[in-house]
């Protein structure tokens, strides 16, 4: 028989819908009951593709005995941190606050007013090795409500007290953020750097983009090379490593060891948007035509196996099939023979370093499995070395072996889709694919953004201009949050810079507009959710990156842009707030803090206003745009005028303030019938050129290898 959450829409709540748990999906009606009834609320949280909440599932969830002790002593509401990231954020603070630990499944027991007093993730049936399982750990927190009740409701009390001791502090009036910043997060990104297999800290290990983002500019200003090494290390370590998917595309989550070979599976799309961009800015950096090969394996992955019928992307893939992690992906040395013959296995078994008796151990013993992760140990290039092969004649062997590998595991039972669409995760996508387009010149890629783009315009947005957080055919509309809007206003200027169609520019605008209104602060940065959303527990604001970087950080590169698109001064006054508000975080944790810190690099300069005055087709005009696009220009936002500064939407002063630079510069077009180029770097406005000599002069950028 199924419980309440058949009724829901998240894919999430759906696998828990024939669980004998008494299941409430969050909503009023959990808590009228808790409070009825005298019950504390078992609060679990997770998403579709997290492999530890399936194995808690199966363990505790479909289990009867767990089940009814479940029941019995709470109302139990189930919560996908996806759909609402916001109850997610509240009570994972609270976990750290608690425990000092946390992750998914988050397990949390509150109070009928949605307090917490304790907090766990996840837990199996019976404890073990000093720990407590659930039929241990219920009949305790049953007795606990009932007989220590006010130990309970003290603990909750400490727990809200600490939460809005970090959410309400004094804003230090004078606590500048700069250069020095900048350094001691470069320090400590080397101090935690692994010199030997790339990437940070140990394991597991996570992609973690920010980082890229943050180094690639650090060696930009200081021309420090051991930024740049850390950078090509870490893409080095994902783009060969186990983490990556050789054979379909995409990349896994994260590696559980600290070689990148041993993933743990799920595929999310928020990983491909950012290890897509990473590659992307490193590629046009230095050339090297691996990131781009990285870069566009993400992409293609995504347009392939992760994009619905209208143009939206879906969340992510499950890490498992058939109840087993890794199932899809892993190889036998036998699976390899039927799938190739003997002669191209044993050449896949020495690309991909497949080990007798398997290279993918059990999780639980360590022992062989006799299954393999496929991973390389060097590029393209220097297997063909190895191998004693012509590149071309290795890249041709290559791809008949990863294409004759594609097509037997098309035959297995694939992971489960999530197939939510989500307004944020979306936005970053468009942002991704649309640099892609730009730096690799892939058409297929600017009409994929511009398609999704669109689906979010029509089918994200409420009735009043705002964005909704999840498509509009759930049961109950989640309104956005402040992730929703910075990520997709990122991804419309960045589709608007490669497309060059003002529908993005100005709907960037607009919702940047309708941000600042619903989630700013006048003392400092922004809100998670709107002055209008429910309120849980408190309302928070959140700097640091985690998995992604943050809505603060993400809005104030937004503002930033938008600025010097506009002259608006006001916005470039809303992002350095926002780092003020944030400094003392910032100056206590600088590594913890590095988009926002990319944010301080962009408003330190130097920073570029470009125009190109020209006609689109027309070759001198292509020219100078494949110029601008080929080269690595950080901190700068781009306008097209067609023809000549006659664009009555571009001109018109109540979207273009009067402090916009170029409604200074008379006749901005075409130079002698050629196509040009106006720049403003760090507010000085430059005479127009007409080269791509002089463009790239102007930006002190090297042009990077590849041609068009």
């Amino acid at each position: 028989m199924s419980n309440r959450l058949a009724k829901e829409k998240s894919p999430y709540l759906l696998q828990h819908a024939e669980n004998p748990v008494d299941w409430y999906p969050w909503g009023i009606e959990a808590f009228e009951r808790a409070e009825k009834e005298d019950k504390p609320i078992f609060l679990s949280i997770g998403y579709s593709s997290c492999h530890w909440c399936h194995v808690m599932e199966r363990e505790c969830f479909m289990d009867e005995e767990v089940s009814a002790l479940l029941n019995s002593a709470f109302v139990c509401v189930k919560v996908d941190r996806e759909e609402r990231p916001d109850i997610d954020s509240v009570y994972m603070t609270a976990s750290y606050a608690m425990t000092g630990k946390g992750g998914w499944p988050l397990t949390m027991i509150l109070t009928p007013d949605k307090k917490p007093f304790f907090a766990a993730t996840y837990l199996p049936k019976e404890g073990g090795m000093g720990g407590m399982g659930l039929m241990e750990l219920i009949p305790e927190l049953e007795r606990a409500w009932k007989n220590e009740r006010q130990n309970a409701m003290d603990a909750s009390d400490a727990v809200i007290a600490t939460l809005s001791k970090i959410e309400d502090f004094n804003v230090p009036k004078d606590a500048p953020v700069g250069e020095s910043e900048l350094h001691e997060a470069f320090r400590e990104l080397k101090e935690n750097f692994d010199f030997r297999h790339g990437g940070f800290g140990g394991s597991p290990k996570f992609p973690s983009a920010h980082n890229i983002f943050f180094l690639l500019r650090y060696w930009k200003r200081s021309n420090n090379v051991h930024a740049l090494e850390m950078v090509e290390a870490t893409l080095r370590g994902i783009g060969l490593g186990g983490i990556r998917d050789h054979i379909g595309g995409g990349f896994h989550r994260y590696s559980t060891d600290a070689q990148w070979k041993l993933p743990h599976f799920e595929k999310m799309l928020y990983d491909q948007a950012l290890i897509g961009m990473a590659s992307v800015e490193a590629y046009l950096a230095t050339g090297n035509a691996f990131y781009e090969d990285m870069a566009r394996d993400a992409f293609d992955y995504v347009l392939k196996d992760m994009t619905s019928s209208e143009g939206g992307f879906w969340c992510a893939e499950d890490a498992d099939s058939e109840g087993v992690e890794g199932k899809f992906y892993l190889w036998g040395e036998e699976e390899l023979r039927d799938a190739l013959g003997k002669d191209d296995a044993e050449f896949a078994a020495k690309v991909f370093n497949v080990e007798k008796g398997g290279n993918f151990p059990d999780e639980a013993t360590g022992e062989k499995t006799g299954k393999n992760v496929l991973y390389m140990t060097g590029t393209i290039e220097e297997n063909a070395v190895k191998f004693g092969m012509a590149i071309e004649d290795f890249k041709v062997r290559f791809s008949f072996v990863r294409e004759k590998l594609l097509a037997k595991r098309s035959l297995r039972a694939r992971p489960v889709k999530d197939d939510k669409i989500l307004t944020d995760m979306n936005g970053l996508m468009i942002a991704a694919i649309s640099m892609g387009a730009r730096a690799f010149s892939v058409p297929g890629y600017a009409a994929a953004a511009k398609a999704a783009a669109r689906f979010a315009l029509e089918n994200m947005k409420t009735k009043g201009g705002g964005l909704l957080h999840v498509r509009k055919d759930l049961p109950a509309p989640v309104e956005g949050f402040l992730t929703d809007y910075a990520f997709l206003v990122w991804g419309l200027l960045e589709l608007y810079e490669t497309t060059f169609e003002e529908e993005f520019l100005f709907e960037a605008m607009r919702l940047n507009d309708v941000a600042i209104s619903r989630f700013f602060d006048k003392r400092g940065g922004f809100y998670l959710t709107s002055d209008t959303a429910e309120r849980v527990l408190v309302r928070q604001k959140e700097f640091y990156d985690g998995a992604f970087p943050s809505g603060n950080s993400v809005t104030a590169h937004n503002l930033l842009r938008l600025w010097l698109t506009t002259g608006d001064r006001n916005l470039l006054k809303i992002a350095k707030d926002a780092v003020r508000f944030a400094s003392a975080r910032i100056k206590e944790a600088p590594s913890a803090h590095l988009h926002l810190l990319s944010a301080v690099d962009f408003m330190l300069g130097p920073s570029y206003h470009i125009a190109i005055a020209g006609q689109r087709g027309d070759s001198d005009t292509e020219a100078l745009i494949t110029a601008l696009y080929g080269s690595f220009v950080l901190n700068k936002a781009v306008l097209f005028m067609p023809s000549s500064f006659e664009s009555e939407r571009l001109s018109r002063p109540a979207l273009f303030g009067a402090g916009a630079p170029f409604l200074s510069i008379k006749g901005l077009s075409r130079v002698e019938g050629k196509a040009a180029v106006y720049v403003c770097k760090s507010g000085a406005c430059l005479p127009p050129v007409t080269t791509v000599e002089e463009l790239l002069r102007i930006l002190d950028a090297p042009r990077t290898t590849f041609q068009y």
